[in-house]
């Protein structure tokens, strides 16, 4: 069996001024691709698996429209090279947002629809915190999302994607999608699958599959901070047996839609000057302090300085910052040198809307790279802050090490995260998140929506629903 990988694999706020280009992207092309630590997987599967290009960034704004429309051709033009075709999979996140398309995804699935045509299986794995559309239902076949937040899934969530195509193409038996739309659409950090109720609510995923009648059960939280149609939770599940996968579909829409006002944050939150008030009085540690509202990994810029500004003025003592994305004033680290010390002025670098700090500081590390790659330790009073020349997010212990910095060892670890990662949630005592301003803002309610697709909590509270199950095109 014949099987191609491709995939444009990205998060995108609508609400974040900075273009991803293609230097924010790691881009992967051809048989180079089954020797890469994502993609090794598939050596284990029965079938021929032609490679052709997975695109992959951290979250952050919207896609500049040529890189897209490039890889798409791209892409497009591989799959025409490698027919015949018995399958296609697609490595894909679900809530990217390209200048000028409400649903990225579903143009680009569409068109490698229309390449391969109707009898070749095309399977996707997503990101939970993708965005579905009818579009995307209509062109798929199989269809399976991660089931944790944070993600530890990713590799399961990938297989089970592939298994299904393989097991599909194998037995000859085709199965199909159905979908239940849900009018809620609520920050990841509001819905881990760590706290309740979202811990339950995904564990019982698993219980309505069974050998024969459904294949996969998926449930979307959806990306709150992309304002286009499509943007809202739902169940989607891949089955052969229309009975089961309705009752399947309806139970979890239902479910969720009941749960909608248990949904609150995992730890103690408040504003900047709140969290580092009770991190600087804290008598235990190290205290990590999440900045959420620039948190790059959730679309945030990773630019903003006011949680800096905060520690100075509370003259906040041992303290790792995680870091601040500044090319001008990294490369000013650079210039002058380790053990040299210069002022700068720190932020608002990539998005002019946050303030600057102005500051004396301390060269005290400077990271061997080329100048893109840069990063640069400066001390200022009694903070070891990280600046960069390019948005990144801090989530593994291996990020302050390499550095020359131990979190483990700080009094107050800040990064520009929502959720704490599986490294540094386990040495916060305690966690503090504080409720910052942002593009990835946690305030959902104060958000402009201009594309909402009709009533949605938490934008709207009094209004009644049920779910309906809706079917792909191709469900006959």
């Amino acid at each position: 069996m014949r099987i191609a990988v491709a995939g444009l694999h990205t998060e995108c706020s609508t609400y974040n001024p900075v273009l991803a280009r293609e230097a924010d992207f790691r881009v992967l092309r051809g048989p180079t691709m089954l020797k890469d630590d994502y993609f090794n997987f598939l050596t284990h599967f029965p079938a021929e698996f032609i490679t052709i290009l997975h695109a992959r960034a951290i979250a952050g704004g919207p896609v500049e429209s040529g890189i897209y429309h490039r890889w798409k051709a791209e892409i497009l033009d591989g799959l025409r090279s490698a027919l015949p075709l018995d399958g296609v999979y697609l490595a894909m996140h679900g809530a990217m947002f390209v200048e000028g398309l409400l649903d990225a995804e579903g143009d680009f699935i569409a068109a490698v629809r229309d390449v391969v045509g109707s009898d070749v299986l095309i399977a996707a794995s997503y990101d939970l915190h993708g965005n579905i559309s009818q579009a995307i239902i209509d062109n798929l076949d199989m269809f399976s999302t991660y089931r944790t937040a944070p993600h530890i899934d990713v590799a399961d969530t990938m297989r089970r994607a592939v298994t299904m195509l393989v097991r599909a193409l194998r037995t000859g038996v085709r199965p199909m999608l159905a979908w239940a739309p849900v009018p809620v659409l609520l920050p990841g950090e509001r819905t881990s699958t760590q706290d309740e109720p979202a811990r339950s609510f995904y564990t019982q995923l698993h219980q309505v599959e069974e050998p024969s009648g459904i294949w996969d059960a998926s449930f979307q939280v959806g990306y709150v901070w992309a304002d286009e149609p499509r943007a809202t939770a739902c169940a989607v599940v891949t089955g052969t047996d229309r009975a089961a996968m309705t009752e399947a579909a309806r139970h979890l829409a239902q479910d969720y839609w009941n749960f909608r006002e248990q949904f609150v944050f995992g730890t103690k939150t408040g504003s900047i000057e709140e969290c580092v008030t009770w991190a600087v009085a804290s008598s235990t540690g190290p205290v990590v302090l999440a900045e959420s509202g620039d948190n790059p990994t959730g679309g945030g810029v990773g630019d903003r300085a006011e949680v800096l500004e905060a520690l100075l003025a509370a003259g906040a003592q041992g303290v790792v910052f995680a870091g601040i994305a500044d090319k001008a004033s990294t490369d000013a680290a650079y210039a002058a040198g380790v053990g040299s010390r210069l002022p700068l002025t720190i932020g608002a670098s990539l998005d002019p809307s946050s303030r600057k700090v102005a500051a004396e500081a301390e060269v005290v590390f400077l990271l061997e790279a080329e100048e893109r790659l840069r990063e640069a330790v400066v001390r200022i009073g009694g903070i070891e802050l990280v600046l960069t020349a390019r948005r990144r997010p801090f989530h593994n212990i291996a990020d302050f090490t390499r550095l020359g910095l131990d979190p483990r060892t700080a009094r107050i670890v800040v990064v520009k995260s929502g959720y704490l990662s599986p490294d540094l949630g386990p040495i916060a005592n305690p966690s503090l998140m504080a409720l910052s301003p942002g593009v990835v803002d946690q305030f959902v309610e104060r958000l402009e929506r201009k594309h909402k697709s009709g009533p949605q909590y938490p934008f709207d509270k009094d209004f009644d629903w049920s779910p309906e199950v809706r079917w792909s095109a191709r469900a006959g």
